[in-house]
């Protein structure tokens, strides 16, 4: 929900200064998932190469600017807004869909060959994702 809230908050708020601390929390929760995924090391160059470095560096960009601009004829919400909110749920929509409707378990990983197992798969895309798959898990040596 930090991700998601945060997330809107960076597009939606008019003041820049905002959007840039917001974006740190956007970051921050994206490193969190990377904990939960155990992947610590990149959690850690999450926090510090992201949130340290880049982020900082947006917010002293945007505190340099002028403040002014952006409280000028301020509208809460314009067409174009609706249009692109429109356009976004569309895609999430569709996205939801998609990775709902997809089959996961039509790879079988191997420990004794270190290939992967085909098994009656129907599009050409899931032929290029083994294909992808098996060269990248032989030059990994994931499997002894």
């Amino acid at each position: 929900s930090g991700l998601i809230l945060g997330g809107l908050g960076v597009v939606l708020l008019p003041n820049p200064i905002y959007s840039a601390f917001l974006l740190g929390l956007v970051l921050v929760c994206t490193s969190l998932f990377y904990i939960l995924s155990n992947a610590y090391f990149v959690a850690a160059a999450q926090l510090l190469i992201y949130v340290g470095a880049i982020n900082v560096l947006i917010i002293f960009a945007v505190m340099f600017m002028k403040g002014s601009e952006y409280n000028k004829d301020f509208h809460l919400w314009t067409v174009g807004d609706g249009i692109t909110s429109m356009v976004c749920i569309s895609l999430f929509i569709s996205l939801i869909t998609t990775i709902s409707d997809t089959s996961w378990y039509g790879i079988i990983l191997t420990t004794r060959s270190n290939q992967i197992i085909e098994q009656d798969f129907l599009s050409n895309s899931q032929q290029i994702g083994i294909h992808l798959s098996r060269d990248f898990f032989s030059h990994l040596n994931l499997f002894p």
